[in-house]
């Protein structure tokens, strides 16, 4: 098909279309964006995530606009791998929505036993939770896709979690890494600039386990590595000679309490 032609087919099915019915249709979706907004509640139906654009759906709030447009959701597993000699487990979810019995639209999740938040885990006990999973994601998808909210959330706060820990790994600093909680094992509640004063030979036990997370071990790293700095580069004098005034020193693991609560962790660890 040549382009002009492209062209007259793309004019006639504009010169097709209801003018008033689409800026009708319009002003509705504008309308029900504002109801849906005004109707989710933060950190139940929708999360925000610091350093994100938008707010992110969530599951709760998915089944409530389908309840607000009046649709039913069915799902189909499209694809399924169950490899229980590699441990390997990964599911595809078909959402489709319907109206009356007619179909409306449809999403499609994927989630897999090799994702990032499952990567030291137990393979063999995460296939159930692989497939709910995969059908949250593609339910959220449909969801978006059939109240035109793709403007407003993002698509799963999960997936929006492994980006900002992500990022949290790169730009952390010491003082930051200093204030950091943990919330599991005999030091659960302290900072850990508290432990190193304390128990520094608990957090390097921490940095040498495998299944520590990401976030901590460079939180640990870049202290030890602060504090290593700091003593290398601190001048030397005769005990005799009379030590100038000097500022006082500042403490480079000092800053503002950042809580990582059990959620954010992937894994417990015995007291």
């Amino acid at each position: 098909m040549t382009e002009i032609a492209k062209q007259a087919n793309s004019l006639s099915i504009i010169e097709s279309v209801d003018i008033g019915a689409v800026q009708s249709t319009l002003t509705k979706i504008n309308q029900f964006q504002a109801v849906v907004q005004n109707t989710l509640k933060k950190n139940h139906d929708y999360g925000v995530i610091p350093g994100t654009p938008k707010p992110t759906l969530l599951k709760p709030g998915a089944e409530k606009i389908q309840m607000l447009l009046g649709v039913t959701s069915e799902y189909e597993v499209i694809e399924r791998v169950q490899d229980y000699d590699k441990g390997f487990f990964a599911f595809t979810v078909r959402c489709v929505i319907y109206k009356n019995g007619m179909k409306i639209t449809e999403g499609v999740g994927h989630c897999n036993t090799k994702e990032k938040k499952y990567i030291n885990q137990d393979p063999y006990t995460l296939a159930n939770t692989c497939l709910k999973m995969a059908k949250k994601r593609a339910q959220i998808d449909a969801t978006l896709t059939l109240a035109s909210l793709s403007e407003i959330f993002t698509q799963d706060i999960e997936d929006m979690q492994e980006f900002i820990q992500s990022e949290q790994v790169e730009t952390m600093t010491a003082k930051e890494a200093a204030q950091i909680k943990l919330a599991f094992g005999k030091h659960k509640g302290k900072t850990l600039k508290e432990i190193y004063q304390s128990h520094p030979d608990y957090l390097d036990w921490l940095l040498k386990q495998d299944r520590t997370d990401a976030v901590i071990k460079k939180a640990i790293q870049l202290m030890f590595d602060a504090v290593k700095e700091k003593t290398q580069n601190k001048p030397t004098q005769p005990q005799e000679q009379a030590q100038p005034q000097q500022e006082p020193m500042i403490d480079p693991l000092d800053g503002e309490v950042i809580e990582i609560s059990d959620d954010d962790l992937p894994f417990g660890m015995n007291e």
